[in-house]
């Protein structure tokens, strides 16, 4: 498989899904580099940024989905 090309940052990504960056930000902890989550360090160490790679978009967003299950299943109790 190629290397990707392009990430997309956090804010970026929350924008598309039309969701919580925080919210996003908890569920992409459980992710990998693998699965497509990076950090991306600017010229100040301290500051770190989440970024994602195409399929990194595709797996937070099957993540999502199942918070989100989870969320309506434990609501419904």
């Amino acid at each position: 498989m190629a290397p990707p090309n392009h990430v997309f940052t956090i804010a970026k990504v929350a924008k598309m899904l039309d969701e919580d960056e925080a919210l996003l930000e908890e569920i992409a902890l459980d992710m990998e580099p693998e699965d497509g989550r990076l950090y991306i360090c600017d010229i100040d160490d301290d500051v770190q940024v989440t970024a994602f790679t195409p399929f990194g978009v595709e797996c937070l967003t099957e993540l999502l989905a199942e918070v989100k299950t989870q969320k309506a299943a434990r609501s419904r109790e």
